[in-house]
């Protein structure tokens, strides 16, 4: 099968992306978080502030305010016990135990690892792990490696002038010994909701911070000592606390200066090997991961690699004003302990048309950040577009809409009560959508931005596509309402409600956004 065969297939019949005959042994599942072993470690401060409500003025952290930003970020933030109900048949009451973090995460299996280059003056300078079992930091390579990261990033990011950078890698058998091939789709979406929380956790923080999509995969991956059949990073975030920091310079690409190369990268830095622990005795091959990672990775850079959005078609429908919305002021702390995700708990109570014109103008509004892509554009094409389907919001008619960001506006794609199309295409009955007034779709482009950024777009896009849904997520319970991430959806059928195939563009994700009561479950904060 070729690669744009399995990407339409994860997208279009994921079902036919697992083998048939698969099955899972839970006995034999890794953790949900990787181990070292035999290295230094430098614990943080668990006492973290319960309240995050305004942005810091910009300043390097101290080792205390890092640990505090990690645990915000990545950290395990709370142990839950739940009770199954009669829909789970056979196992109606026995409980699950997990371990939570504030990010949501397909089956809670968090596929992404979290690393860091630091040059702060508590610690020394070089290559960390977060271990977020342990709320600490392993020291994997030690130095200074500003010339070497600048170059594995095309020369396009002023590192010297950062404290650090942040590293969210993938690695594969944490979620493929469950979902199989389908782990693929799962794993930029992990790591885009991760990439949002960080994001937003800089902004309470006050770092300066810009997301690479584009760099040497395989000079990356060396700095960092992991091997690519089995971990690979997707984003490098350098973390800065200089507010004119230089960012993704536009330089003239045809300027001669010659191509960095990841190979002759490598052989700067000598390989590092550490030891880790994943629980798994047995980890079965999973050959569609590793060439798609393969054919996504980049091999050269030069100092310039800016994208430039295309021009998006519109729906021609008249649009339909919002009332004038401000942005949400909210506590982060309290918003992210408070988020939940409802199955069944859904309750249908109406959403105020202000309300919704409010949480669709925080969601796009808070999306906003700075990339590699745009480079310096102040006012990119947008490369993921939010749809609803809407019943019962006053002052809005019943139907399914696409959000028009720049004129704070909807327009009207389908008119009429559209549950029972959502309803009959969700391959699970987890979720009642006649209880849900809001039921969103982010969607990107069709092709998964091959043309313009070959098979490196698919994970782009399914990165950006997580951004957005935490930036949804969070907005969402700072409205007091409860959103649930769902894959188990027919995208042809959702495509075909909002008319995007002849936009080119396909739904990614479907999360419906509602008034819920919560499920009866025992939760404590690992919090001190």
């Amino acid at each position: 099968m070729s690669l744009k065969a399995f990407l339409h297939e994860l997208q279009f019949d994921p079902d036919k992306a697992k083998s048939s005959d698969w099955e899972i042994d839970w006995d034999d599942a890794p953790l949900p978080y990787k181990l070292y072993r035999g290295l230094p470690t430098f614990p943080l401060s668990a006492e973290v502030p319960l309240s995050l409500t305004e942005a810091r003025v910009i300043a390097k952290p101290k080792l205390r305010e890092l640990g505090h930003f990690l645990w915000y970020t990545f950290g395990l933030t709370r142990l839950s016990q739940s009770v199954f109900g009669p829909e789970a048949g056979e196992d109606w009451g026995d409980t699950l135990q997990v371990c939570r973090r504030f990010v949501p995460s397909g089956g809670g299996l968090y596929p992404s690892e979290l690393y860091l280059y630091l040059k702060l003056e508590e610690l020394p300078s070089g290559i960390y792990h977060y271990d977020a079992a342990h709320h600490r930091l392993i020291l994997l390579r030690e130095g200074q490696f500003d010339d070497y990261l600048r170059k594995a990033l095309g020369n396009r990011c002023d590192i010297s002038a950062s404290f650090g950078a942040a590293f969210v890698s993938t690695m594969f058998w944490k979620n493929y010994f469950k979902y199989n091939n389908f782990s693929y789709r799962l794993q930029g979406l992990d790591s885009g909701l991760l990439i949002g929380q960080l994001l937003e956790a800089t902004k309470r923080f006050g770092f300066e911070t810009g997301v690479c999509f584009q760099f040497l995969d395989r000079a990356v991956n060396h700095l960092l000592g992991l091997s690519e059949r089995e971990e690979s990073v997707y984003a490098v975030i350098p973390l800065s606390a200089e507010t004119e920091m230089e960012w993704f310079n536009d330089k003239n690409e045809d300027n001669g200066e010659a191509l960095i190369n990841a190979n002759d990268l490598c052989r700067e830095l000598g390989s590092i090997q550490p030891e880790h622990y994943m629980r798994s005795k047995r980890v079965l091959e999973y050959p569609k991961l590793i060439k798609m990672n393969e054919a996504s990775m980049l091999d050269c850079l030069r100092s310039s690699r800016q994208y430039v959005g295309e021009k998006h078609a519109q729906h021609q429908v008249a649009a339909i004003k919002l009332p004038e919305a401000s942005r949400l002021t909210y506590d982060l702390a309290s918003v992210l302990r408070e988020r939940y995700s409802p199955e069944n708990e859904f309750e249908l109570r109406p959403v105020g048309q202000l309300s919704a014109a409010t949480l669709l103008n925080e969601v796009m509004s808070s999306f906003a950040y700075r990339n590699d892509l745009d480079g310096s554009l102040s006012r990119p094409e947008a490369r993921v577009f939010l749809y609803g389907s809407f019943y019962g919001v006053e002052g809005i008619s019943d139907g399914a809409y696409r959000y028009d960001e720049s004129e704070h506006a909807l327009r009207q794609v389908r008119a009429g009560d559209h549950r029972s199309w959502l309803q009959d295409g969700m391959s699970m009955d987890n979720v009642n959508l006649y209880q849900v007034p809001l039921c969103f779709h982010i969607a990107g482009d069709r092709n998964h931005l091959h043309a313009q950024l070959g098979y490196r777009g698919y994970r782009i896009q399914q990165m950006e596509a997580g951004m957005l849904v935490q930036r949804l997520l969070l907005a969402t319970t700072a409205s007091q309402m409860g959103g649930r991430p769902l894959l188990g959806f027919d995208a042809i059928g959702s495509d075909e409600l909002y008319g995007m195939t002849a936009l080119g563009h396909t739904s990614l994700i479907q999360i419906p956004v509602g008034y819920c009561r919560c499920r009866s479950r025992l939760e404590g904060s690992l919090a001190y």
